[in-house]
């Protein structure tokens, strides 16, 4: 069971514009869909409030389905789907919840300070990003305020482990969390 990113970004480093805009994300025509694979291993879910919120927003379908999902939150949630609950606690409980609830599928990770929280506790696996070729000028940044404290070692190392183009001008890269000796 792993715990995994999967998140798309602009080329200027962004994962939505300044009013939580994501129309951008649909990127342009002839592109792999390479989130509906990734989601058949996902047994459970955790989302960020702020992502939840502009999520539920959208019209049409939910688009986790059934899945489980945890939402960190501190508010109630309001009109939620049966298969979403909404917790707080830290990062490390919610990610040792999600796991509970996966049933041996793996965790994914999504909301940009959820994300930031679960790489500086060390709880991230992998991250699946798709780079989409467009310049937003403007927004919430990709891994903004993630700990970097040299003294004592602690950036974030990542190895690449593929790279492929997925049409449209998009690229997804996956890396996996690199191990550092002291």
């Amino acid at each position: 069971m792993k715990v995994r990113v999967f998140i798309a970004c602009s080329l200027d480093g962004f994962i939505s514009g300044p009013n939580d805009e994501l129309d951008w994300l649909e990127g342009p025509d002839g592109a792999e869909d390479t989130f509906t694979p990734f989601f058949k291993g996902i047994g459970a879910m955790l989302m960020g409030r702020r992502t939840y919120d502009v999520v539920s927003s959208f019209e049409g379908d939910w688009p986790y389905g059934d899945t489980p999902i945890i939402v960190a939150t501190n508010r109630p949630l309001q009109m939620a789907k049966p298969s979403v609950q909404g917790y707080q606690g830290t990062i490390e409980e919610l990610v040792a919840k999600a796991k509970t609830m996966s049933e041996g599928g793996d965790v994914y990770v999504d909301g940009g300070n959820l994300i930031r929280q679960a790489l500086d506790a060390g709880l991230v696996d992998d991250i699946t990003l798709t780079l989409i070729p467009i310049v937003l000028g403007d927004g919430i940044p990709l891994f903004s305020g993630a700990k970097q404290t040299h003294g004592a070692k602690q950036m974030h190392r990542l190895e690449l482990c593929s790279q492929r183009a997925i049409g449209g001008g998009m690229v997804e890269l996956v890396y996996e969390s690199a191990k550092v000796s002291s």
